[in-house]
């Protein structure tokens, strides 16, 4: 077998509005699972799957019935990220010349950044390198088709209304780890981000943080994430088109070391839904005549 054939498994999963569509797409770019064939990390597969956003992508499952586009990665992150640019290729992963082009993000110093070198302090993804082949392959087969299904989502809404609201959506763990400068201080409920301002209007951005914080919800804003390529790529406000991120801490539903789902998972997928179904009446008011 071409151990750099297409994906043999589905690369994404897209929902569309289950009833009258309103301008509002959601996208969990982490939640996947799959490894394809030619991954072949160093590391366990049981290590691995602690970097997934697990059952985020179920958490926001409620935005078709309130109108919403989802969409949803299906392999891993670690595979390759579709938060981050096609840019931000890791020169030290790979064996032969990168001729693509090249930006470094600030990820690239933990070995996090497109293609995952590090998955963690002392733990290498790969007893080899890749080749700068397996990296294109990565970009085209599985991080492009991701961006063009959000980029669909987005310019048809924006096509159709004048306008579209974008929630990228994550988990984070409870505590910040040990080579963060706040190593070991718990971490807020939810954080709501946009680059400090620049990826969406600030009404969108208080109305996310005053729904969920009239649930009972510690949210802050920016703090400990600002959001990353998929909110930095895509928005414009001044064109009416507004994105943010939510990071949910992963304590309020999930045993975070077997990563099953806890006694909260249910509470918090209900007020997920209500936040999807405000959002749609948010977003329904601003382009209905």
């Amino acid at each position: 077998m071409n151990e750099l054939a297409p994906p043999e498994a589905p690369v994404l999963r897209h929902y569309a509005p289950a009833t009258a569509p309103v301008p509002l797409v959601f996208d969990s770019p982490h939640s996947g699972q799959h490894f394809p064939a030619d991954f072949r990390p160093a590391q366990p597969e049981s290590m691995i799957r602690l970097a997934a956003d697990t059952f985020v992508d179920e958490l926001f499952a409620g935005a078709p019935a309130a109108g919403a586009t989802l969409i949803a990665a299906e392999f891993s992150r670690v595979y390759i990220d579709p938060n981050r640019d096609e840019t931000d290729v890791d020169l030290k992963l790979v064996s032969d010349d990168w001729t693509g082009p090249h930006v470094p993000s600030h990820k690239q110093r933990f070995g996090k950044s497109l293609i995952w070198r590090n998955l963690g302090m002392d733990m290498p993804m790969y007893d080899r390198p890749l080749t700068a082949a397996e990296v294109r392959h990565r970009i085209d087969h599985y991080w492009r088709p991701y961006h063009d299904a959000v980029v669909e989502a987005l310019d048809a809404a924006h096509a159709e209304s004048g306008a579209v609201w974008h929630v990228n959506c994550h988990s984070m763990a409870s505590y910040a780890g040990s080579s963060h400068p706040d190593a070991g201080k718990r971490r807020p409920d939810m954080t709501v981000s946009d680059r400090d301002g620049t990826s969406a209007g600030a009404e969108f951005v208080a109305f996310v943080v005053e729904v969920l914080g009239g649930m009972g919800y510690d949210v802050r804003v920016n703090d400990p994430y600002k959001g990353m390529a998929l909110i930095e790529r895509y928005s414009d406000p001044d064109a009416e088109r507004h994105s943010l991120q939510i990071e949910l801490r992963r304590g309020l539903y999930l045993d975070e070391r077997n990563r099953r789902k806890s006694d909260g998972f249910d509470g918090l997928k209900t007020d997920l839904d209500r936040l999807c179904v405000a959002l749609a009446d948010f977003a329904r008011a601003r382009v209905d005549p």
